[in-house]
């Protein structure tokens, strides 16, 4: 962990005059750790919050536990952990978890888990007979742990903040993707839900963008199946962006493109937040361009000239920003209506 020195421009001087302790504390305001999931983003954040991620010792037992040693001295220090709960949810889910504890019993005052991926967000209610609320397990365990406050991206519904007794920052991702789409400089833009669950996003998008708001209507059959039906809206000769929050197999995005295509569409670009694809996701999909944000490692299989990573660190080092200086967060990051 780096110190920030007394004329760091983000956090003031440390007072000369201070006994040594009070000027040490001062001058490491917080400190920033990784869990193995996304190292990459955990680095991205660090650089533009101008510190070192925290040493860790992390590791995996031939039985499959996990062993975790926090190298630093945390005590009486805010902490944040970045750890995305995705690829291999349970190993990173209980990683954070052993982080968190651990860092709660090295007495660290404060414990923030940036969650860029919430793990389990999709089980947020009881839809069938005899089925869990995941996210709210996972939210219990990750209080249960000691967090003391949540950071995520794009949550697949924003009822999971009342699922924390701590408070819960709720980030969002249209602004990357606007910024991108007004770079791009199209005209006659449509933005498309892909399904009645983004239609939010979608019109949060479009305000954004100054463009029209469109909607396919989707029926799920099965687990990776979906059956795509009327489109409502018009996008005749309309450059459309599709997005969407979360997507795994892609088959929500490829059955909207293909309406959208049928429709008329000029050029049909996709958005989403969390890019959970399988290798065969999107394959054969009429769409032009796709962009994705990091909040999850790219598969290689998916990356190629017609998928675009755009960086949300800075939204998480805004974020952490405002937290470690008392600023409002909200007002930065709230989803406009």
């Amino acid at each position: 962990m780096r110190r920030f020195e007394s004329s760091h421009p983000k956090y003031g001087a440390v007072d000369a005059a201070a006994p040594e302790h009070l000027s040490v504390f001062m001058a490491e305001p917080f400190m920033l750790f990784s869990g193995t999931s996304h190292p990459t983003l955990s680095e991205e954040i660090g650089k533009s919050l101008g510190v070192s991620l925290g040493k860790t010792e992390i590791e995996l037992f031939p039985d499959g536990e996990i062993g975790v040693q926090i190298l630093e001295n945390v005590r009486g220090r805010d902490v944040f952990v970045v750890q995305s709960i995705a690829k291999q949810p349970n190993l990173y889910l209980m990683e954070l978890l052993i982080l968190i504890d651990a860092l709660k019993r090295a007495s660290a005052r404060g414990i923030i888990a940036v969650i860029p991926y919430f793990g389990y967000a999709r089980q947020d209610r009881k839809d069938r007979g005899r089925v869990p609320i995941t996210a709210k397990l996972v939210a219990n365990l990750l209080e249960t742990a000691g967090a003391t406050r949540v950071i995520a991206m794009d949550l697949h519904s924003e009822q999971i903040q009342g699922f924390f007794d701590i408070p819960v920052d709720h980030l969002y991702a249209h602004t990357v993707f606007a910024k991108k789409v007004k770079e791009l400089g199209l005209e006659n833009l449509t933005v498309c839900a892909p399904d009645v669950g983004s239609a939010k996003l979608a019109r949060i998008l479009a305000t954004e963008v100054e463009g029209d708001f469109a909607m396919v209507d989707k029926r799920r059959i099965g687990a990776s199946a979906i059956e795509a039906g009327a489109l409502l809206g018009d996008v005749q000769g309309r450059n459309v962006i599709l997005v969407d929050d979360i997507s795994s197999t892609g088959q929500t995005l490829k059955r909207a493109a293909e309406v959208c295509k049928k429709a008329g569409a000029a050029k049909v670009f996709a958005a989403v937040t969390h890019p959970l694809f399988s290798e065969e996701a999107l394959k054969g999909a009429p769409i032009d361009q796709l962009f994705v944000t990091n909040t999850i490692p790219m598969a290689q299989e998916i990356a190629g000239p017609q998928v675009e990573v755009l960086s949300v660190a800075g939204i998480f080092g805004k974020a952490i920003e405002c937290i470690v200086e008392n600023a409002s967060v909200s007002s930065l990051f709230r989803s406009r209506t």
